[in-house]
């Protein structure tokens, strides 16, 4: 596995100004450089009290042609090609003040934040990444939509999208993504597009109010009458348009074959960010959107809470030979039948150790604990991992034999699930202080 890497931010606060795609108002972004674990914050500057919200799959409110995020009754929307920018430099932390409740479009990509951040500058930090680590297949299937996600085992972040609107203008398109190092070069100029049959409906949703054919690829993929053409030049406030043929309607070069797909990718890095740590792990999605993509990072976050929780757990294989075996503990430990719970020592450092007690009906305590209802006493499970605690401390000492350990204390202990013939405990003890 690659080796992690440490956390970046912005050298220096920089700004740029710009229109809110559907909203239509203008907006101004200062990124300012965060604290190692800050993560990526957004600053409503222009609400009393300049109210913080965390850029975080827990605060998606909407996803109706955008990412929303909110915190109580603020919000801040189409956070999507910021939050792709920065996941895709592998900036963790910054502060975004925003004077307004939506993010600018700017050209429709995330060019113009990737060059910003550019002029800014990227400082490491002196703390490591946290990375959610892709372990196992895990999957998604909209079967209304027919959209499907699914995240794979992989030592870093890959990611492939295939999109199909059954249009006889964009056809089946794929875009994929191996290495963030390219990130600026292949996927951030992709611009937004739309389909010219949606923006009435979109005008009717009091959606794209700052449209313009300057920050989007307008789809021609059937024609329409020039009345419905001059209809909705005046709703937009725009000049008179003419469509002449399939394609794209403002006649710009595209800036890649697959721009459609590369934006689509784009989205998806950045709804994903909001999982709110980097992904390692090759994702693969076909007919990606964001309310699916953040129900997708809904679950990853489910699962990286998961992860953490179970981090450091020791894996265990019963074909592998101790550091101790069953003798070796004896020589260390005065305890004896029915009073040893400790079988062997799989790992043993001067500040872990890892031990393996093996729960069997033969156990004493299950001729009263209970009648025709074995379950192993949680004290008794306690013990073990005193017991595994001792050898750490006597591991320390030239002749173990000549000392006894004593458990003295223990405070918040819960037991999740009982401990029943059959079972394998696993116990690992680690040294937070120095033995006295």
């Amino acid at each position: 596995m690659s080796k992690s890497l440490n956390q970046k931010t912005i050298g220096k606060s920089v700004t740029i100004q710009g229109i809110g795609l559907h909203t239509g108002e203008s907006v101004t972004l200062t990124f300012h450089s965060a604290d190692p674990n800050y993560g990526i914050r957004f600053r409503r500057v222009d609400v009393q009290g300049k109210p913080i919200l965390q850029a975080d799959v827990a605060k998606v409110f909407s996803t109706n042609r955008g990412t929303t995020i909110r915190e109580g009754n603020v919000q801040v929307s189409t956070v999507e090609h910021v939050l792709s920018a920065l996941a895709g430099l592998s900036i963790d932390n910054v502060l975004i003040d925003i004077n307004g409740p939506e993010v600018a479009i700017l050209d429709g990509s995330a060019r113009p934040f990737t060059d910003l951040f550019d002029e800014a500058g990227l400082v490491e930090q002196d703390q490591e990444r946290e990375y959610y680590i892709v372990e196992e297949t895990v999957s998604y299937k909209d079967e209304v939509t027919g959209t499907e996600i699914v995240a794979l085992p992989s030592d870093k972040f890959e990611v492939t999208a295939m999109i199909d609107f059954n249009s006889p203008v964009l056809g089946k398109q794929y875009a994929s993504l191996s290495d963030l190092n390219n990130y600026k070069k292949d996927i951030a100029a992709a611009r937004t597009f739309v389909f010219l049959r949606e923006l009435e409906h979109l005008y009717s949703q009091d959606l794209i109010k700052g449209g313009d054919l300057e920050n989007a690829l307008v789809i021609v993929d059937r024609l329409v009458s020039q009345e419905e053409l001059d209809s909705l030049a005046k709703k937009l406030n725009k000049p008179k348009i003419k469509v002449e043929k399939e394609g794209v309607l403002n006649n710009t070069d595209l800036r890649y074959p697959n721009e459609p797909a590369r934006h689509k990718l784009l989205d998806l890095i950045g709804d994903l960010s909001l999982v709110g740590k980097p992904i390692k792990g090759k994702i693969v999605a076909t007919k990606p959107g964001h309310a699916s993509n953040v129900a997708f990072a809904r679950i990853l976050k489910e699962r990286f809470k998961v992860q953490r929780k179970l981090r450091g757990k020791p894996k265990y294989d019963p074909d592998s030979d101790p550091v101790l075996d069953i003798e070796a503990i004896m020589g260390m430990l005065p305890h004896r039948f029915p009073f040893l719970l400790v079988d062997k020592i799989m790992e043993l450092t001067p500040t872990c150790v890892v031990g393996i007690k093996n729960i069997t009906y033969q156990e004493h305590v299950f001729q009263g604990h209970f009648p025709n209802n074995p379950v192993f006493p949680g004290v008794m499970i306690v013990e073990a991992l005193a017991q595994t605690g001792g050898i750490l401390a006597l591991s320390s000492v030239e002749k173990p034999s000549d000392w006894d350990t004593y458990f003295l204390k223990i405070e918040n202990t819960k037991f999740k699930f009982k401990v029943i013939p059959g079972d394998t405990l696993i116990l690992k003890m680690e040294l937070l202080s120095p033995i006295r």
